[in-house]
């Protein structure tokens, strides 16, 4: 008598949903103010177009998830495409939740934009997405991968002292993005990263910047609050990595491509 199929385990919960959508929603209010930060995305939606360019991808059903600007999108409408935007928190067209089934499929492209680096479970939310494909669709994710942040790191670590706290998310470098692919049943998988330097002349504008974008800490076990003494630390460790009275702060971008054949 055959045996029932062990469940797979549930994938370890690093991210508190309620608190990612939150940190989306408190970041779309940011981006009112006429000095908001949107580098971030613009350089993944410039970076997007050009792949599109090159691998001469003209679809005629494309979803896009992430892009708050409205700006790919608008670029695929153009072009003839039928387009479906989503946001996991709902702020451009529908609320999609990324680690579930996706209530259409059918695309002949599907773009996610600063999204993924912050779902529980990455090959789950891939699966769905290539699902969600029509045959010989394309599958193209884009966010923060292992390598960005380092100077806030640093500075982070400084203020916590002897204690340090986990306040920072762990990241996808572009080895296991690559595997990932593969492992998700991805055809012609392609994995790569670029770097995007910043210079911040505070601390202060540097965090704001990482709100404004939806990159802040999104962890189900927060950090305590810094105090005085801690926040004066992070200020000190900031400041001793200054050059000409600025700071270069680093984002990696990593991204994801691959087909369903």
């Amino acid at each position: 008598m055959s045996q029932p199929p062990v469940p797979s385990p549930a994938p370890p919960r690093i991210f508190d949903p309620r608190r990612r959508l939150a940190v989306r929603r408190r970041a779309a209010g940011l981006r009112q103010r006429p000095d908001a930060a949107r580098y971030l995305l613009d350089d993944m939606v410039e970076d997007v177009e050009d792949r599109l360019g090159f691998l001469r991808v003209e679809p005629k059903r494309a979803l896009v998830v992430g892009d708050w600007s409205g700006h790919l999108a608008a670029g695929l409408r153009s072009r003839g495409a039928d387009v479906i935007e989503a946001d996991p928190a709902g702020l451009v067209g529908a609320a999609l939740d990324e680690e579930q089934p996706y209530p259409l499929e059918g695309f002949d492209l599907i773009v996610s934009l600063g999204t993924l680096d912050t779902v529980n479970d990455l090959p789950g939310a891939l699966i769905h997405l290539r699902r969600a494909l029509a045959q010989g669709g394309l599958m193209l994710a884009s966010f923060m991968g292992a390598g960005s942040l380092p100077v806030l790191r640093a500075v982070m670590l400084a203020a916590d002292g002897e204690r340090p706290a986990a306040r920072m998310h762990p990241m996808v470098d572009v080895r296991s993005g690559a595997q990932l692919l593969q492992r998700c049943g991805y055809a012609d998988p392609v994995a790569n990263t670029r770097g995007l330097d910043v210079r911040f002349r505070s601390l202060k504008g540097l965090v704001g910047d990482v709100r404004a974008m939806a990159c802040g800490a999104v962890l189900a076990q927060r950090g305590p609050v810094l105090g005085k003494a801690a926040y004066a630390r992070a200020l000190a460790a900031f400041d001793n990595a200054t050059e000409d009275s600025r700071v270069t702060e680093r984002f990696e971008i990593l991204t994801l491509s691959g087909w369903k054949k």
